[in-house]
């Protein structure tokens, strides 16, 4: 059943992508590896998509495992999961998954995780409420802005108050009201570890809102965070066909991180 949003994820003005049937899409790895993804069918929170953003995240990782390796990752809106999934599989020590606490939402990542044979250590019983195995990979509702206690917890049983090493934001910022509360949640969960990094991917689906997608970062910046962009692909073909605007803006995906300058660190 969808949880009453108060209008939070109500379609942006003028911006009303297709909503399709629950449906099941493929990734390939770059090693061949093939994730299985469901995703859910209309969908107030457009997790009814695998976003391009969460496909090149995914590649990107791939080539640079020494991001995501052995370090701990907490992503935002992940929609059917893939970035978090390929960080699971390619060596994350802990990674988080999140989304609206929507019931729908939250069974179809979990059904994501347990259809995955590449996750080590899942089980068909993985998310049983008897299983107390640790997982390397959890799913939890969140609504950005609000308290992460619950979130930090999967890192710190113990309450040694680790944050997180990596942050997954992939095709986000369309939601422009809500860039406050983006940023507002990576200061409280990202840790000030020097190689603590936001990894911010996105395409621009509306190319006249362009502008607006970037205004994200003027927040990071005031915020004291340190912006970098690190890449730029442009895809075979746009992600929604009749989609209107520039057709190389809607086929390009800009890849940028969030760190905390030297002086914020610890």
């Amino acid at each position: 059943m969808m949880e009453d949003t108060n209008g939070l994820f109500d379609d942006p003005e003028g911006y009303y992508p297709p909503t399709p049937p629950p449906q099941v899409t493929e990734h390939v790895m770059k090693s061949g590896k093939t994730i299985t993804l469901h995703t859910v069918g209309s969908s107030a929170l457009d997790a009814h998509h695998v976003w391009n953003g969460s496909r090149v995240l995914s590649d990107y990782f791939e080539t640079h495992l020494d991001e995501i390796r052995g370090r701990t990752s907490l992503e935002l809106g992940a929609g059917a999961g893939l970035a978090s999934i390929s960080a699971a599989i390619l060596g994350a020590r802990k990674v988080v998954m999140t989304d609206f606490p929507d019931a729908d939402l939250i069974v179809n990542m979990k059904k994501n995780i347990l259809g995955c044979e590449h996750i080590p250590g899942i089980t068909p019983d993985s998310f049983s409420e008897d299983n107390t195995t640790e997982r390397v990979i959890d799913v939890e509702g969140f609504v950005w802005g609000a308290n992460p206690d619950h979130l930090l917890k999967r890192l710190q049983p113990g309450g040694h108050g680790e944050k997180f090493e990596v942050l997954i934001l992939a095709d986000l910022l369309f939601r422009h009201t809500e860039h406050g509360n983006l940023v507002k949640t990576v200061e409280e969960t990202m840790s000030r570890k020097p190689e603590s990094t936001a990894y911010v991917v996105f395409s621009s689906y509306r190319p006249w809102l362009q502008e607006r997608d970037f205004g994200f970062f003027d927040v990071a910046r005031e915020r004291g965070f340190v912006v970098e962009k690190i890449l730029e692909v442009k895809m075979d073909k746009v992600l929604f066909e009749e989609d209107p605007g520039d057709e190389d803006v809607l086929k390009t995906v800009t890849g940028w991180t969030l760190r905390w300058p030297a002086e914020k660190c610890t």
